[in-house]
């Protein structure tokens, strides 16, 4: 079998098993990586723009259409902006529901991604559908340890996809305990999936590959974050949502429709292994302990592991999930009472994918007269194509088939979501 040396070119047209349309390139010249293109070509959205001149009330509906997969991180980071700008601080009952819908879309994700799209990449099949002929049981686990997740977001957000229960200071309506009971007996046994997830997750085979990572992401003086803290990094960062402008910066660049991030002109990394290792000492005991018994230590740079640290966080949101339930009191009301001034709103909120950025301007008379979202994966894209340029320059005697396998699996690491679809590869290898 051919192997990728020089003068190669590593295409692949359409990227499958992530969550949109976007493309890979990686040209070698003279046994050296020459060029590395992430090329997200799916058309741009333009939200931003249908947002200006609407009711900072319509924002959380707005943005949860963004993405069907994790419109709670929007819907989330939007209510908080909101709030911000209103100088209204949500507490109680009410803060405590949506840190319990946030476990509920985490749960989803990371089993999504886990099972259906990561684990075909370990076990050597084309597609989840491929590989269920032989791994039944392991397909239908991850069916339904999504499904546990998606039921909580049905109860809190009124369905599963695009919640519509999420308003400005709250909710609409508010679950009572009889009705939060039912989900919590299935919570029970997605906490042990959730835990026989990462041992399974643990024994996969990974390449030797890790790298020293500028990681960012929120962190709360108690809890693991969801909603709240401050933005941290390994590099010394500790700033206030409300700063994130003065340090962070978004560049186009000619081969993709997604902006580049950047932090202090370098490229940094959001997300599921940047959370946990920004923050282990926030995870609960049986997570530590689920984590450490994998062979994870409480700092963790090989991406290839993401899928175990995913699996990780997927069994801490059901243990917080259960916690929630267990102390859960009805509030005397499902909103607090939000009224609108000429501001600007921060928020941030951790979106399974990584920190998800909202700014708004609004008017006297709450209109959105300016808005900017900076979502997880557009901050990831420059640390992708890094990745990409130092595995395929460390693992070039690869047969090129097997090299271009292992470069869709480095994006698939981070779990792109790119929008909302999934798409059928075609990979062409050019020789120069």
């Amino acid at each position: 079998m051919a192997r990728a040396k020089r003068g190669t070119t590593i295409k692949v047209d359409t990227l499958a098993r992530v969550e949109g349309e976007g493309a890979m390139r990686v040209r070698i010249r003279g046994g050296r990586v020459a060029e590395v293109q992430l090329r997200i070509y799916e058309p741009p959205r333009f939200f931003e723009a249908f947002l200006r001149g609407r009711r900072f009330t319509e924002a959380p509906d707005i943005t949860a259409r963004i993405c069907g997969i994790c419109p709670v991180a929007y819907q989330m980071s939007a209510v908080h902006a909101m709030e911000d700008a209103c100088g209204v601080q949500v507490t109680g009952p009410l803060r405590n529901l949506r840190r319990l819908l946030y476990c509920g879309e985490w749960i989803e994700s990371h089993a999504l991604h886990i099972y259906l799209l990561h684990a075909p990449d370990f076990l050597g099949y084309e597609s989840a559908v491929h590989m269920a002929k032989d791994h039944r049981d392991l397909v239908q686990r991850g069916l339904q340890l999504k499904k546990a997740g998606n039921d909580l977001v049905t109860l809190l957000g009124g369905r599963e996809i695009h919640p519509i229960n999420v308003r400005v200071g709250g909710f609409y309506r508010v679950p009572s305990p009889a009705e939060l009971r039912p989900v919590a007996e299935r919570l029970r046994w997605a906490r042990d999936a959730a835990l026989e997830t990462v041992r399974w997750t643990a024994g996969l085979d990974f390449p030797d590959f890790a790298r020293d990572y500028h990681f960012v992401a929120l962190r709360h003086p108690d809890e693991y974050p969801f909603n709240e803290g401050r933005l941290v990094s390994s590099g010394g960062l500790d700033i206030a949502v409300r700063e994130y402008e003065a340090y962070f910066a978004e560049e186009q660049v000619p081969h993709s429709h997604a902006l580049h991030s950047t932090l202090a002109g370098r490229a940094y990394f959001v997300g599921p292994m940047a959370r946990y290792s920004l923050n282990f000492d926030r995870l609960s005991p049986l997570a530590q302990q689920a984590a450490r018994e994998a062979g994870l230590g409480p700092v963790c740079r090989a991406p290839f592991q993401s899928i175990v640290v995913r699996a990780v966080e997927t069994l801490y949101a059901c243990d917080e999930a259960l916690r929630l339930i267990a102390t859960y009191e009805m509030p005397d009301r499902p909103a607090v009472e939000v009224v609108p001034r000429a501001a600007t709103g921060y928020g941030c909120t951790e979106a399974p994918r990584g920190i998800l950025y909202h700014r708004y301007d609004l008017d006297g008379g709450g209109l959105v007269a300016g808005a900017r979202i900076v979502p997880p994966t557009a901050q990831n894209q420059k640390v992708i194509e890094e990745d990409l340029r130092e595995f395929v320059e460390r693992f070039l005697d690869l047969p090129e088939e097997r090299l271009a396998w292992q470069c869709e699996q480095a994006v698939r690491n981070y779990d792109p979501c790119i929008s909302c679809a999934t798409h059928f590869l075609r990979l062409h290898v050019e020789r120069e």
